[in-house]
């Protein structure tokens, strides 16, 4: 597919002098090669002779007098690792003020994690540093290095044979008939609407195609899979006068192009991701680094949300894991030196015990007096300190450090245990202070992330926590009469109530949400307990009936009612993006070619390499 030239238009804008954009401006590189071609042609034969045997002589000289002389790291710099280490002050030795007990009517089964990974990665010696840097030239774009760390192994196409088992199956045929809606009614745009059988757009970029790819690759759906693919090769465009979010197409689209290029192989995803990563730049001039939500792809200006001057915490802080794979693929620093510096400075703001508000501001840099929550707005700056730890091969300490301190704000300042059955749920703080015993079904992402933390090594009760806080999310569904979960639970706190949870008419939709699934499949995948398995099958058959109609799946408007369940006609790109996916890991007889040891989950359940150094 042919593309313009992006129009920056930067000279608009006053970029400040260490602002590490290229120093040529794209599209004025072309007429400097013409300029320098047509002298060389002025030059004689002789003259041209003589320059060749002279570069020639120079090469040989340099490859046997002064590259053995290199240290072993001269040919991979590293000039952003000491600005990653200033102001980093680690936290150590946290301890919460208030331990956390275990209630009764917890999980059935008793769950013991799988053995933690070792401590410490061994490092590479020469010669593995050298054949890592060889492997990786042959697989990425033509782009410097510039110190970026480069994968250890060459990327390589892994082949899946599709589903092993009848539950497998299930979400195959699932996830095939919501595609078949999809191709006929909405192909090319974002979201189906499998009722009135026609489609949304929210981006104009396709989000189901993309965020699918992944999926349909690891269920084997290889006819499917390649239509997708000559899709995105002729028809995925990122241009028009339209606004995108930073956030959201970071996650789906970034994401899921990058993902599909590790699992596959085909270079026709990184170029595609390369594309956009360098249209989603502009949003971070701002005067503070920390993002606008906002990008225009016509205009390649960012600006904040036409209904807020704020940024949302967890969408500036739920980029980095996409751009910097995008910098270790590529080799050019800009997307991990960007973003990664949102997490140094976010990390030197004020926290309550390690929690943060919902709104902070891109000129400002501060935070917006708010709601502190685990749930919207908040919810994966906390995933990802875990998960860029992890990335980044355990190396960046105040990253951990983050994570642990706002674990143990959570149980000292949000948990809380319901009425009369001692439901452990995790409640918000109003404008910081005022408890509110409130629940997002997106905060059941976290019961997954506890899990993975104890795996790599965070404090054995963050698991009992997960555990208990897991057993919550699975009876927001068991209690409803679908057996489908609300968006948004309330939980008893007064002595003389006869129910733990109370949903109001205003929250009892239900949008095909994954967060559940997530963290069962984490569960599963961590402590091989078949308890959550079945939990997850109870939850795939709810959705089969009353999700499933027949052109696709709809999102709900009333959990609460059987005969009255208000069809909302929409099935958004994360219903197959996500929540297929993590059902079709959950009930998979391979926990190891998926392995977290090998990969790290974006929040949109794309997969990245784990690396072995930051």
């Amino acid at each position: 597919m042919g593309t313009s030239t992006p129009n920056w238009g930067f000279t608009s804008v006053p970029v400040p002098p260490d602002f590490p954009y290229p120093a040529t401006v794209p599209g004025t590189e072309h007429n400097q090669r013409k300029r320098l071609w047509r002298r060389w042609n002025q030059l004689s034969r002789f003259q041209r002779n003589t320059c060749l045997l002279f570069m020639a002589l120079l090469i040989t000289l340099s490859i046997l007098f002064v590259l053995p002389n290199l240290p072993p790291s001269a040919s991979l710099p590293s000039p952003s690792r000491n600005e990653a280490l200033e102001g980093s002050e680690t936290v150590q030795g946290i301890k919460p003020s208030l331990e956390y007990e275990r209630e009764p009517e917890g999980p059935p089964k008793p769950i013991t994690l799988s053995k933690p990974v070792q401590e410490n990665f061994r490092p590479l010696t020469k010669e593995e540093e050298e054949n890592r840097v060889g492997e990786n030239e042959k697989n990425s774009v033509n782009l410097p290095r510039n110190g970026i760390d480069l994968f250890s192994k060459k990327n390589q196409k892994i082949v899946f044979t599709g589903p092993t088992n009848h539950r497998q199956r299930a979400v195959v045929d699932a996830f095939s008939h919501a595609w078949k809606g999809y191709k006929t009614y909405a192909w090319g745009h974002d979201h189906l609407r499998p009722i009135s059988q026609t489609y949304n757009d929210w981006f104009h970029l396709g989000l189901t195609i993309i965020d699918s790819l992944d999926t349909m690759y690891i269920m084997g759906l290889n006819e499917d899979f390649n239509e997708a693919r000559s899709w995105v090769k002729d028809s995925l465009q990122f241009n028009g006068n339209r606004d995108i979010n930073l956030f959201e197409t970071t996650i789906r689209v970034l994401g899921g192009l990058l993902s599909t290029y590790h699992l596959s192989g085909d270079k026709l995803f990184l170029d595609k991701a390369l594309e956009l990563g360098l249209l989603l730049l502009p949003s971070f001039k701002t005067s503070s680094g920390v993002p606008y939500s906002d990008v225009n792809l016509g205009t390649k200006k960012a600006h904040p949300p036409k209904w807020n001057a704020d940024s949302t915490t967890s969408e500036v802080t739920t980029i980095q894991l996409e751009f910097r794979d995008l910098s270790r693929c590529t080799g050019d620093p800009t997307f991990e030196e960007l973003s990664f510096r949102v997490s140094k400075f976010i990390h030197k703001l004020p926290k309550t015990e390690g929690l943060v508000p919902i709104f902070i501001n891109p000129n400002t840099g501060q935070f917006r007096k708010s709601t502190i929550t685990l749930g919207a707005r908040g919810d994966s700056y906390y995933e990802y300190l875990l998960k860029q730890w992890i990335q980044t091969g355990r190396t960046i300490d105040f990253l951990r450090d983050d994570y642990n301190a706002s674990i143990s704000g959570v149980k000292n300042l949000l948990v809380r245990h319901s009425k009369p059955n001692n439901l452990l749920y995790v409640g918000e703080l109003i404008n910081g202070n005022d408890f509110k015993a409130k629940m997002d079904h997106l905060l059941c992402f976290l019961p997954g992330t506890l899990a993975l933390g104890v795996h790599y090594g965070m404090p054995p009760d963050h698991l009992r926590l997960a555990e208990d806080l897991l057993y919550t999310c699975y009876q927001t569904y068991a209690a409803q009469p679908t057996h489908l979960a609300p968006e948004i639970t309330y939980f008893n706190e007064e002595e003389d109530g006869d129910s733990d949870m109370i949903v109001k008419p205003a929250d009892s939709h239900n949008l095909l949400r994954p967060e559940t699934v997530e963290s069962l499949w984490y569960m599963y995948h961590l402590t091989g307990n078949t308890t959550y398995q079945d939990w997850g099958w109870q939850i795939f058959q709810a959705f089969e009936k009353f999700a499933r109609v027949e052109h696709g799946y709809s999102s709900l408007g009333n959990v609460k009612s059987i005969a009255d369940t208000k069809l909302r006609d929409m099935m958004e790109s994360f219903f197959l993006g996500e929540t297929l996916k993590y059902f079709y890991l959950l009930f998979s007889d391979d926990q190891k070619t998926l392995s977290v040891d090998r990969y790290v989950l974006n929040s949109e359940a794309h997969f990245f390499p784990i690396h072995t150094s930051r």
